[in-house]
């Protein structure tokens, strides 16, 4: 009788997890990772598959995507993101609130390959905002404000949602200011001590220094990089004070790509100053699922090529992600953990990639999906090699 389901042979393991950058090969066994070794017999199997002079990562976790498909304007397709990044796992960032997480959880998620979690949205309908026809932010009325609604439904889907969402800034907390932010704090804190993801939004008000001094240890401050008027950094160039004072305190940076929230020039400013970003998402949604962020895969190729090591990339779109969730049986290849693989991978040549504003930026090399593992299993609907 055979030992395991599935063998990854060949293969060079990176999980940061674990300190693991090293030729390996994973054995998969009922729906979890059953051996990591130098070398498993191919006859241990049914099904191996030869991933020679491949990358094999934990799977990949996007920590802010907009999956609610169908339900929102802004909502993809999360099978169709997962099959050109090899994204395991979408953790959607607010789409839904108490009202319609239902509909997320029950019935986009259970046609969905990649597995879903969930930041819930504070306010309780969600991202109701469409391409400019209407432009009335989720978060500017309190009457759509409430923290007991955020709790409930926080507990009654507990593991699935994984922490509080809210969108800070003139387009969707107006004359609220913070405010919102402080009310999706104390609702994190009743549901659990979860976190909660703040957007920082692209104008003003309130200042970038409300959105960040409230946030907590384990908190994501989600668009770190914005090129905006709410930007990271001083018209001097430096770091701004909250932004240094948030790390200090465990805060978690992330890069929250979007449509309109990542620039080149303040990521590299951030990136040389030795502010390195605590986790890499794409923020995909319906206006940037074809450019400029596409996804996740997409985007860890900008900050590799911006110079970021290979492995805090990964480190970036795996593990980190999944402390964050509290899932610890994602984000690694430790055996007994889910049985979540991604194959990647490095394609050289010419590349060029965009910001959220236009810039250019052009590279040697990208990352490229080539596989996926999901439950132990090879996913015949993904990405294929090349």
């Amino acid at each position: 009788m055979a030992s395991y389901d599935l063998i990854l042979k060949g293969g060079h393991v990176i999980d940061p997890s674990q300190g693991i950058d090293a030729p390996m090969d994973v054995a998969f066994s009922g729906g979890k990772v059953a051996a990591i070794a130098p070398a498993i017999s191919d006859s241990d199997a049914p099904q191996t598959r030869d991933v020679s002079g491949k990358y094999v990562v934990p799977g990949l976790i996007d920590l802010h995507t907009h999956v609610y498909w169908g339900g929102t304007f802004l909502g993809v397709d999360p099978n169709v993101v997962a099959r050109r990044s090899g994204m395991t796992t979408a953790v959607d960032a607010g789409s839904c609130g108490a009202n319609n997480i239902g509909g997320l959880l029950r019935h986009v998620a259970p046609l969905s390959a990649p597995r879903i979690l969930a930041f819930l949205n504070l306010s309780v309908v969600g991202i109701f905002a469409d391409a400019g026809r209407l432009t009335i932010g989720e978060a500017e009325d309190l009457r759509l404000l409430d923290i007991k609604h955020c709790v409930d439904a926080a507990k009654a889907n507990a593991g699935a949602v994984v922490g509080v969402k809210v969108r800070v800034g003139a387009s969707s907390t107006a004359h609220l200011g913070a405010m919102p932010l402080h009310m999706g704090i104390r609702a994190a804190e009743l549901a659990g001590d979860l976190p909660v993801m703040a957007h920082i939004g692209a104008g003003m008000p309130p200042r970038i220094e409300d959105i960040v001094d409230p946030l907590r240890r384990g908190d994501v401050l989600t668009h770190f990089c914005t090129p905006k008027s709410n930007s990271p950094l001083t018209s001097a160039g430096a770091i701004r004070d909250c932004m240094l004072a948030a790390r200090e305190r465990g805060v978690i940076m992330d890069i929250g790509h979007g449509s309109g929230s990542f620039g080149f020039k303040v990521a590299e400013k951030m990136l040389a100053d030795g502010f390195l970003p605590d986790v890499i998402s794409s923020d995909v949604h319906a206006q940037c699922i074809d450019g400029p962020a596409y996804d996740v895969l997409e985007t860890m190729s900008k900050l590799l090529v911006m110079g970021l090591p290979l492995v805090e990339v990964i480190r970036a779109a795996t593990h980190t992600p999944a402390v964050v969730c509290r899932h610890p049986e994602l984000g690694n290849l430790a055996v007994g953990s889910a049985g979540d693989a991604t194959i990647l991978d490095i394609r050289k040549g010419p590349a060029e990639f965009t910001d959220s504003i236009g810039g250019k930026l052009m590279g040697d090399r990208r990352f490229v999906a080539e596989g996926v593992v999901l439950r132990g299993a090879w996913w015949a609907d993904g990405p294929q090699p090349a």
